[in-house]
């Protein structure tokens, strides 16, 4: 196989491991001691070492199944330093999960977890690996690391990015205005398995020079207390969940050095946004992307909420109210829906509208959310949207299964006052929306299922599971 020339060891040397050996890059939970360049460098060549010594090679395939840590960190780099295709499985799947994926996949080698050295309930936690020979093939592609869509709609699909995808995408963080600076801070709660943690956390961070910040507990004060930890400028990089946690925190303490939040995910609930801004007085920025491409849009500073600046470099676009967004390539490997990507342009699945004036964007959602109820339009999204935005409601998801059905957490809920819970969100959508629009049947549970990767899950089958009862996970 001819391996893309960016797919050589140079681009991980040049671009994510360059600087002195001093700098601190990683800073650990607690009382754990920093990493500087010159000790990931280390860790990295270690790594390497028990890579090749188990066979792998340039072109070949490494499956990683770790949780984040130091261990995840170092084989992603020495995989890539190798040469090779380095596939990510979410450390929280299934053993079930984990074996389907790697008949799908065939990597050559695996890195799963032997032992979990340090606390089981920490963000970022301090693993033995084991390193091991898998029967598999070399790379059919050129893609430097290959991902698992979320699955929150559906069957997961197989995506692959290049190196040199990977690094337009750094390229176009650093022209985006608001992003972390070098010598500042990113304090890293999305998983670094998916993109937004990985390519706007890790790689971005070790690239640019803001050290990356592991909280010690997945709490509110746990964040906190990694923003206070240093008095250099700190971003806080997660999910919608993650506002949630520092929402809740009871005793809001003075932190100059909080400098934003910013999230990826789905749409943030209007009240969740009006209760960060009282609480922290800092910039709540929204992000929106895909696995497929990388960050597409942003508004870091809230000043257009709900519409978003599109990043440099990239181009959106409406067709028939889907965004379409610009894409050189198809990021798919195997079988997959052709009408996807085609002639430069990678469909999104989410309604939305472009400014012309502006060039600002608004993601409305899943463009499957239109019906039709007696023959009069309904967007699905507009009646979750409002939902959403009632006080109390934490989260909610609006689908339409025969009828308009929701599924709504309420803040502090208990299955003892869900009827009332149930009955305050139905009097108050009768202020707000016209009938044809408001739910036949609303579900009100303690909480949402969710994927791996924090986003709520939208498949009717695991949402009737959650009402019944049922494991969703």
């Amino acid at each position: 196989m001819t391996m893309d020339q960016t797919t050589t060891p140079e681009w991980v040397d040049e671009v994510l491991l360059a600087g002195a050996d001093a700098d601190i890059c990683i800073q650990l939970p607690g009382t754990g001691e920093p990493i500087d360049r010159a000790g990931l460098r280390r860790l990295v060549a270690a790594a390497q070492e028990r890579l090749t010594a188990a066979g792998l090679r340039t072109g070949g395939t490494v499956a990683l199944n770790l949780p984040p840590s130091l261990a995840y960190v170092a084989n992603l780099l020495a995989g890539w330093r190798v040469g090779a295709q380095v596939t990510l499985l979410d450390h929280r799947l299934t053993p079930y999960e984990v074996d389907a994926a790697l008949r799908r996949l065939g990597p050559q080698v695996v890195v799963s977890t032997e032992r979990v050295l340090g606390g089981t309930l920490q963000p970022f936690v301090d693993v033995l690996e084991a390193v091991r020979s898998h029967p598999g093939e070399p790379a059919a592609t050129p893609h430097s690391v290959v991902q698992l869509s979320s699955g929150s709609t559906g069957p997961s699909k197989v995506i692959g990015r290049t190196a040199a995808d990977l690094m337009s995408e750094l390229q176009r963080y650093r022209r985006i205005d608001g992003v972390p600076l070098p010598g500042e801070r990113i304090v890293v709660l999305a998983s670094m398995v998916h993109v937004l943690g990985l390519v706007g956390g890790l790689m971005y961070g070790l690239h640019t020079g803001a050290t990356l910040v592991l909280p010690e507990r997945l709490t509110g004060d746990g964040i906190l207390g990694a923003v206070a930890s240093d008095t250099t400028p700190a971003t806080v990089l997660g999910v919608p969940f993650h506002i949630g946690l520092l929402n809740s925190v009871i005793e809001t303490p003075h932190l100059p050095q909080l400098k934003r939040m910013t999230t990826g995910g789905e749409l943030v609930p209007g009240a969740a946004t009006t209760a960060f801004n009282d609480k922290y007085a800092v910039p709540l920025g929204n992000m929106w992307g895909m696995t497929e491409v990388g960050v597409i849009a942003t508004d870091l500073f809230g000043e257009h909420r709900p519409a978003l600046m599109p990043a440099p470099d990239l181009r959106v676009r409406v067709d028939e109210g889907e965004l379409l967004v610009s894409r050189p390539q198809s990021p798919y490997i195997g079988l997959v829906d052709p009408t996807r990507w085609a002639d430069g342009w990678l469909r999104t699945k989410d309604a939305g509208t472009v400014y012309p004036e502006s060039g600002l964007i608004t993601v409305l959602g899943r463009l499957d959310s239109q019906i039709s109820v007696g023959g009069l339009k309904v967007d699905l999204t507009e009646v979750e949207a409002t939902i959403g935005a009632l006080p109390d409601v934490a989260a909610a998801v609006v689908l339409y299964d025969g009828v308009i059905t929701a599924y709504v957490q309420v803040a502090g809920s208990r299955s003892g006052s869900s009827g009332d819970a149930q009955a305050a969100v139905q009097r108050a959508l009768t202020e707000r929306l016209a009938g044809y629009k408001r739910p036949r049947v609303l579900h009100v549970l303690p909480q949402l299922p969710r994927t791996t990767t924090g986003k709520l899950v939208r498949d009717r089958a695991a949402l009737r599971d959650a009402v019944s009862g049922k494991d969703t996970h």
